[in-house]
């Protein structure tokens, strides 16, 4: 048996499967797949199509919402083609991974976002998030796809828990942002961000 899958059992008897972001259950699942992993989640948010695809794709306000983010920025914009840099520092436990990646994100609005590495601390990253509106427009599901390959033995060796925790924790503030903003819609304040 590995040294990573015996750090992943450990880890995911210690902290659990499936977390619970502010009462919306969050599916996620890791795996390894060769010399990287693939990120499997998806969570039903309680908000409209439009404030959902706002928050996900507000990357000039990223690092409020996202507290692993120190800065986050659109560096330029073609039509739907952005290119977006961002630095911070992910924690898990007594560890912790400081990153600084460009991406580059392709939009398909009210439906898709994908996004893939150009360069930084992450060796690669390709993900894809999927939104499609659900109870008749009352809630959205999200499906989110991501391969990762990172640089650093120490970040592939916690990877699988590391990835789940990130991912889960990322989900949950998206959402609340979301609730936020879905919340000020209905009351008749203007949005803030």
């Amino acid at each position: 048996m590995s040294i990573r899958v015996l750090a992943f059992s450990f880890l995911v008897l210690l902290f659990g499967g499936i977390a619970t972001a502010a009462g919306t259950d969050v599916a996620v699942a890791v795996r390894e797949a060769g010399d990287g992993f693939i990120v499997e989640a998806s969570i039903d948010a309680p908000v409209t199509l439009p404030t959902a695809w706002a928050v996900l794709v507000d990357y000039d306000h990223m690092a409020t919402i996202l507290d692993n983010l120190a800065t986050s920025k659109v560096a330029s914009r073609n039509g739907n083609r952005l290119i977006v840099k961002q630095e911070g520092v992910a924690r898990f436990g007594l560890f912790s991974y400081p990153f600084q990646v460009e991406r580059e994100i392709r939009l398909e609005p009210m439906t898709r976002i994908r996004a893939r590495n150009l360069s930084g601390s992450i060796k690669r990253m390709e993900s894809e998030v999927r939104l499609n509106a659900a109870n008749k427009g009352a809630s959205v599901h999200i499906d989110y796809h991501a391969e990762f390959v990172f640089d650093s033995i120490l970040a592939g060796l916690f990877a699988v828990s590391f990835l789940h925790h990130e991912v889960e924790e990322q989900f949950r503030l998206m959402v609340a942002e979301m609730k936020r903003r879905d919340a000020q819609l209905i009351s008749g304040a203007a949005p803030t961000q």
